[in-house]
């Protein structure tokens, strides 16, 4: 190793050692090559030391969870079993990725912060149980910053929860007339769940996307949003014929402007990844209706996609994107793959902040949470009025038949809480530009691997050697994209290093005495996290900084009650004995 490369690995090592000392690793080796663009200045807002700090944040978060996750666990059990293994792989992830935030912007600039603006997590995913939706998450008001500035922050988005009279304009008045910057991020720490804890060979990555200003979103929200993406030379060239590309526009208009683009494009090589799976069908099967009657090929699982891996059609709208754009077959024949189809909220606006830095054009529309009507139809339901006194008539309308009291409240249920979260619902169709304050925004988008990923050909994490382990990330700007890849060495034993990644109140349960233990005032903030990530549906914000916790909304499925009793009474020793720390702190 020469040494250029050490003073290389030394820089890196200073630039992250807040996370690397936080996990009890030993950065031995970095990688990193260009395949976008290259290194200039300004690569990104966020500044080359942090966009360190950043990556590695993303790293430790696809090893931790890769290690300690249980990843695999979940192979031929029933759906509850299923669910709890679930619940850990997200809970390690979340922990993870919370805690590299939390020390990653103590060197924020002071006046700094990083918000969550989107979170996924929340809710179930199509056919999954209601209480599968409660998933460990960093989601909506997260705030990690410098205490003062955190603070202040926390302050303003508690009153943006709690005070129906306090909005999102007046929130970002108050932040611009502090002089506070915030930058907004959307979040998945553990994407493709299902398929991590089921064993599947590829998939599973951690989601963190930046931008130089929050999202305009003022309430925690996950729904679901049609989406497609394009290679932006389609879009401009059905523009120059008068003809608009939105999600909402015929599919035969959308092959049209395909072929004017790429005259020599057989639909057949037109390939659409679009999610599928019988529960899907009642969404979107009209979808791939429309691109079967005009020829086009709907990928199916194990699709090879070019560079060798197969294709996976059950979750994950994200990663494909990267795909998205022409290829030429071995005779030289060109094809073009795009996204057609839905995702959950956050992974839609993450795939299309993508937009600006791979060329694409990516138009979405609104969509509730329920799946029993066709697309076309779901964009028409989530712009009705549910104050209006003809909203029964006019659900019937959309629906096709009668609205029944229950499907009524639904609707009126779903509608205001997008109303109230700040959702654009006077638009038919969106950009990604609708959700920023001021239109003009910039992104750093960043992807940690804890499994190859089939559409960009990044390898999971790999081990090296006796705890040594390789870990591939990316990072893409309107720059470029960078795939760095980190090794990494445990610093700890396997199990001490499992304890090193796991939240401080699941090592309580697990075993370890928390009346025994030397109690340092992080508790108080670890704990705090830890119940924001958690239990998120059980927690209600008070305006003076305070949490109260109340343990019977969470469903039993989701958290056994022997768990919950216990918790309560790890919380109420620590109320208890460190009255002082813990003063934020209400147990109802």
């Amino acid at each position: 190793m020469d040494m250029d490369h050490r003073n290389y690995i030394a820089q890196w090592s200073f630039d992250t050692r807040s996370i690397l000392g936080r996990f009890h690793l030993w950065l031995e080796d970095i990688e990193e090559k260009w395949l976008m663009g290259g290194r200039r200045d300004g690569y990104s807002f966020v500044g080359s030391a942090l966009e360190s700090s950043f990556i590695m944040t993303a790293a430790v978060t696809a090893l931790g969870t890769r290690l300690f996750g249980r990843y695999g666990e979940g192979k031929g059990l029933d759906k509850v079993a299923i669910n709890t293994v679930k619940k850990d792989a997200d809970a390690v992830s979340a922990y993870a990725m919370s805690e590299a935030l939390w020390y990653l912007t103590r060197r924020l600039p002071e006046n700094h912060a990083v918000m969550v603006s989107l979170g996924e997590g929340l809710m179930p995913k199509v056919g999954e149980t209601p209480e599968m939706g409660s998933n460990p998450l960093l989601g909506f008001g997260r705030v990690y910053a410098r205490p003062q500035v955190a603070r202040h922050v926390d302050a303003r988005v508690h009153q943006l929860i709690n005070d129906t009279a306090y909005h999102w304009d007046s929130f970002w008045s108050d932040m611009q007339s502090a002089g506070i910057t915030i930058w907004g991020a959307a979040i998945d720490t553990l994407e493709n769940t299902s398929r991590f804890v089921k064993g599947g060979a590829t998939g599973p990555m951690a989601v963190l996307h930046l931008f130089d200003q929050p999202l305009r979103v003022s309430l925690p929200y996950e729904g679901y949003m049609g989406y497609l993406a394009l290679p932006r030379d389609v879009a401009e060239r059905a523009a120059d014929r008068s003809v608009l590309i939105n999600y909402l526009t015929p599919r035969s208009l959308v092959l049209e402007a395909i072929r004017a683009t790429y005259p020599s494009i057989l639909a057949e090589n037109v390939h659409i990844w679009t999610l599928g799976g019988k529960p899907r069908e009642p969404r979107i099967g009209e979808l791939w209706q429309e691109w079967g009657s005009i020829g086009c090929h709907l990928m199916e699982d194990g699709w090879s996609v070019p560079g060798g891996l197969q294709a996976f059609t059950e979750s994950g709208t994200y990663a494909p994107t990267y795909r998205v754009g022409p290829f030429k077959d071995g005779e030289g024949r060109i094809h073009l793959i795009i996204c057609d189809g839905y995702a959950a909220t956050a992974e839609a606006i993450q795939a299309a902040s993508l937009d600006p830095m791979l060329g694409l054009t990516t138009s979405m529309a609104l969509f509730s949470s329920k799946f029993d009507i066709s697309y076309k139809r779901e964009s028409r339901i989530m712009h009705l009025n549910p104050e209006s006194a003809a909203f029964a008539r006019e659900l019937a309308d959309v629906m096709g038949h009668d609205a029944s009291v229950k499907e009524l409240d639904l609707y009126r249920g779903i509608l205001r809480h997008a109303r109230d979260a700040g959702m654009p619902l006077s638009k038919r169709t969106l950009t990604v530009d609708d959700f920023f304050p001021k239109k003009e925004w910039r992104g750093l988008a960043l992807a940690g691997y804890m499994l190859p990923d089939p559409y960009t050909g990044a390898p999971g994490v790999e081990e090296a050697g006796p705890g040594l382990y390789r870990v591939t990330t990316r990072a893409t700007s309107d720059h470029g994209i960078r795939e760095v890849t980190v090794t990494l060495r445990l610093m700890e034993t396997l199990e001490e290093s499992r304890h090193v990644f796991s939240p401080l109140l699941d090592r309580f349960y697990a075993g370890q005495d928390y009346r025994t233990r030397p109690v340092k005032i992080s508790d108080s903030g670890r704990i705090r996290n830890e119940l924001q990530t958690w239990y998120s549906e059980a927690l209600e914000f008070t305006n003076d900084d305070g949490i109260r916790i109340y343990f019977d909304r969470v469903d039993d499925a989701v958290v056994t009650p022997q768990k919950k009793a216990f918790m309560r009474k790890v919380l109420a020793w620590y109320k208890e004995n460190h009255p002082i720390w813990f003063r934020w702190l209400e147990i109802v």
